[in-house]
């Protein structure tokens, strides 16, 4: 019986056998044309709420510390509440759960630009407002990503098993591909809105996309492919949890996100700074995307590279080049020398998560992917989170050369942790 999700798969009766498509071709036949656009601009506006709330904050309070604390409320929000949005989409389905998220994530970033703003000044007890509100920004985001990758497994499920393996790499693929895409819009429009308009378009742009994207992204006949669990099941999400985890192996490729995020958000921090003493922090953004764009592309190309060039070691070469790039943050005195430098930083972060990502699958039982894959997303938000704060107290402190020492012990960290994801695929084989 053919899924109504994916009425190109059938033959029509007495007609011509269907035209056979390429791996990624398969993917719109699966979920249908519109999921896939529908998924990547679903996810902007998480990836514009962190440098969203930074430059916003940044900008009002005048404070590089205030503006990293913000964000780093959101990222810590964020990583408590993302897990605990995928139980409740498991329990109770992802439809209902990504529904209320929606209003209620729009409802507290709007809040943001409105208390940032009315406050009137940054006391204490209205800076701690603030945080709150932006944590609480943080932890309603709603995890179109993760998510989306349940869906994509559980339609897998129901293709022939010679084609689930091919098709379920292609669709992680393509998701880390998404990711990458909406890194570069996210901080594009965030810079761009800023310095032509004001700081809190933004924001105001994501409560707005998150209202009308996330919550057609809810109702996407998709949902129906996975099956909420209820207290006597035994799980129909796209997993069935009949393999237990080895956490500590699983621990690996977290940690390798929770670096990765402390690299992404201690260089928005920095590059807040720097373009705050250099040009104006409403630039940050749109600066921070040139990283992003050449982060995409090379990610990309990793598709490309000889299967003897294994997991494990691609990601101790591309982190190691990430920590030496990562020095050349030290170097530029002015926007033009900075934009050459996060061209150059980006070539190997895009190559780095893609590696993570498929470190993580390798390591994960099948059935508890969607767990697997959650966590390292949570690791990357919680990364961000610790990676602002730092580096704002760094850069209020003693300036963004002193901030932009956080990437570099990042990606060094990152480097270290390859070579333990590589000693444990060895034991594994």
């Amino acid at each position: 019986m053919t899924s109504s999700l994916s009425p190109d798969l059938a033959a029509v009766p007495g007609g011509p056998a269907p035209r056979p498509a390429s791996r990624y071709g398969m993917l719109p036949r699966l979920a249908g044309k519109s999921y896939i656009p529908l998924g990547v601009f679903a996810r902007v506006p998480l990836a514009m709420l962190t440098i969203g709330v930074l430059t916003l904050v940044t900008a009002v309070s005048e404070s590089y510390a205030i503006g990293g604390f913000a964000a780093g409320a959101v990222g810590v929000g964020a990583a408590i509440g993302a897990p605990l949005i995928g139980y409740l989409a498991d329990r109770l389905g992802q439809k209902r759960v990504l529904l209320v998220a929606a209003a209620v994530n729009a409802f507290f970033v709007a809040g943001v630009v409105a208390l940032s703003y009315g406050v009137g000044g940054f006391t204490t007890p209205a800076t701690l407002a603030v945080l709150g509100v932006a944590l609480l920004a943080g932890a309603t985001s709603p995890q179109v990503g993760p998510l989306s990758r349940v869906r994509w497994m559980a339609l897998i499920k129901r293709m022939p098993k010679a084609q689930q393996g091919p098709l379920a790499d292609t669709a992680l693929s393509m998701e880390g591909t998404a990711d990458e895409v909406t890194f570069v819009l996210g901080p594009a429009l965030v810079g761009l809105l800023a310095s032509l308009v004001a700081p809190w378009l933004p924001l105001l742009l994501a409560a707005t996309m998150t209202a009308v994207l996330v919550t057609m992204f809810a109702v996407h006949p998709t949902h129906t492919a996975v099956a909420p669990r209820s207290a006597g099941m035994s799980g129909q999400a796209g997993y069935v949890p009949r393999e237990s985890v080895n956490w500590f192996r699983v621990a690996v490729p977290v940690a390798g996100m929770l670096c990765m995020g402390t690299f992404f958000g201690s260089s928005q921090t920095a590059l807040t700074a720097f373009t705050g003493e250099h040009g104006s922090v409403d630039q940050a953004g749109l600066m921070y995307a040139l990283m992003g764009a050449s982060s995409a592309v090379t990610a990309l190309s990793v598709a490309y590279w000889p299967a003897a060039f294994t997991h494990s070691w691609r990601w101790v070469l591309t982190g190691a080049l990430m920590a030496a790039g990562s020095v050349a943050y030290l170097l530029p005195d002015s926007l033009a020398s900075m934009a050459i430098v996060l061209l150059l930083v980006g070539l190997p972060v895009g190559p780095t998560m893609v590696t993570i990502f498929s470190v993580g699958s390798v390591i994960a039982p099948p059935q508890w992917m969607g767990t697997v894959m959650t966590a390292l997303a949570s690791g990357i938000v919680a990364g961000t989170a610790l990676g602002s704060s730092i580096a704002g107290s760094l850069a209020q402190s003693s300036g963004y050369h002193a901030a932009f020492i956080v990437p570099m012990a990042a990606a060094a960290v990152l480097t270290l942790l390859g070579l333990v994801a590589a000693l444990l695929l060895r034991r594994s084989k």
